[in-house]
């Protein structure tokens, strides 16, 4: 189904810009924003702010005490089974009710997730209200993602895939082992999710219609209505539309309701007040040492496969692959670990950037546990790889979410962080905080279902080819 089908016949956008009177009623709720993040691709639409990877309650009070508008908790919750990632929201959603309660801050909750609708869903939510004690919350469900593509037309949520737009229950996500679906209407798959104790006849709707023809008033009016606990789905296909809904979800929380989101990344800069900055230049992030850059891919994901192949085939990166079946193999998996790293080491120092990448093939599972068990072992393997490496490499890109999240928290010791931005759309850096392995150091966090073929190439591009530039002109 070609985008001109699915925009055939939908009113105009809004036309008013309605970013001036966010801000407005933003300083008046005087809210921060917390966002629960299930894997750190979730920064992707951010900058200027904290990524926390420890939740005690003493960083999360000090979190709450600075001006910042909102700040980010990597749970990498999406990498484990539905029951540790319900006891994790809430311990976490008990941290910050006493941290704010000692910081005197009132405060709103996102639970990020992917925009491709895998996750654990309902569990997160419903562990979150219950421990937040917010059960008269409605649910707001908005998958929507500018930046790769993602929107909502008649309820029915699509994925970009080249010219295409594609029902999201026909793409490859739907058939992700972990967390698989059938429905691409999303009140449908609210019912799939729920097992049928939401049915889809129960599930609130936000039309383009209300958004583009009733605007924000029409909005805040259908919102006020809801009862708790309602799940409210929204049609949005445009940043502006995002925008137009925000502003009437304001008012309505101004006048007394109280929401609990379940977003994509695009939400999060329009409920905090974020402005949006170009993409960072090279200059802005890279501060190269003489040592070659490190690329981790273990995401599996079709798209991560194209852009490695490209990434191999047109520069000089050299490839180091990591065989899944000789760490399945417990007689083996020491010995690949310790020879990857050496590998990767040597490399490095002298000068060439490395990219450690997983066996392509995935390796069948009986079900969704099994699935989630195997990618945990292989995410273990290449921390152990990146961990055993002794030397620092000059940045970090790391490919897929929990890779991204495991090479950060278990591989570099990382506790906080600072969204410096994207370097392409939908593409954070963060900058590693001085408890970290490699203090300062520039991390790509690339998610495994964003860019096109040359996108990881482009990258590596950019930050190698000024020092060979200047190592030619030495």
């Amino acid at each position: 189904m070609s985008s001109i089908d699915v925009r055939c016949g939908l009113p105009g956008e809004w036309p008013d810009n309605v970013t001036t009177e966010i801000r407005q009623e933003l300083k008046r709720l005087n809210q921060k924003v917390v966002v629960l993040d299930d894997d750190p691709t979730g920064t992707q639409t951010v900058h200027d702010i904290p990524v926390l990877m420890d939740w005690d309650v003493d960083h999360l009070r000090a979190e709450f005490r600075n001006t910042l508008p909102a700040f980010y908790i990597l749970t990498n919750s999406r990498s484990r089974t539905a029951a540790e990632a319900c006891e994790l929201n809430r311990q976490i959603a008990i941290n910050l009710n006493v941290a704010a309660s000692q910081a005197k801050s009132d405060f709103v909750v996102i639970s990020r997730s992917d925009s491709t609708l895998r996750g654990h869903f309902p569990r997160e939510v419903d562990c979150l209200m219950h421990a937040l004690n917010r059960r008269s919350n409605v649910v707001i469900l908005l998958p929507f993602f500018a930046e790769g593509g993602r929107i909502t037309v008649g309820d029915v949520h699509y994925v970009t895939q080249g010219q295409k737009l594609v029902p999201a229950g026909e793409t490859e996500f739907a058939r992700d082992p972990a967390f698989g679906y059938r429905a691409s209407n999303l009140r449908e798959w609210v019912e799939e999710k729920t097992q049928g104790r939401i049915t889809a006849e129960s599930v609130a709707s936000i039309s383009l219609d209300d958004i583009r023809v009733g605007g924000p008033d029409k909005i805040s009016r259908r919102l006020l209505s809801l009862e708790p606990g309602t799940v409210c789905i929204v049609n949005c296909i445009s940043t502006r539309d995002l925008e137009v809904f925000t502003l009437g979800l304001l008012r309505a929380e101004l006048s007394g309701k109280a929401f609990l989101y379940r977003t994509a990344a695009s939400f999060v800069p329009v409920r905090s007040g974020i402005d949006r900055q170009p993409l960072l230049s090279v200059q802005e992030v890279c501060h190269r040492d003489v040592g070659g850059g490190l690329v981790v891919c273990g995401s599996f994901v079709s798209q991560t496969t194209s852009q490695l192949e490209v990434l191999l085939r047109e520069t000089t990166v050299e490839g180091v692959e990591l065989e899944v079946p000789a760490l399945l193999n417990p007689d083996k998996r020491h010995g690949e670990v310790l020879r990857l790293a050496r590998k990767s080491s040597q490399s490095i120092r002298r000068g060439k950037t490395v990219a450690i990448f997983t066996t392509r093939e995935l390796i069948a599972t009986g079900n969704a546990e099994e699935a989630l068990s195997l990618g945990q072992y292989i995410s273990a393997a290449l921390v152990d790889v990146v961990r055993s490496i002794d030397v620092r490499p000059s940045y970090v890109i790391a490919k897929g979410g929990i890779t991204s999240s495991d090479i950060a928290t278990r591989a570099l010791n990382v506790k906080r962080a600072m969204i410096l931005g994207q370097v392409l759309p939908g593409v954070s850096v963060w900058e590693l905080g001085h408890e970290s392995r490699y203090p300062g150091l520039a991390y790509v966090v690339f998610p495994g279902n964003v860019g096109g073929p040359e996108s990881l190439a482009k990258i590596v591009g950019m930050w190698d080819e000024p020092v060979l530039a200047g190592q030619q002109s030495e």
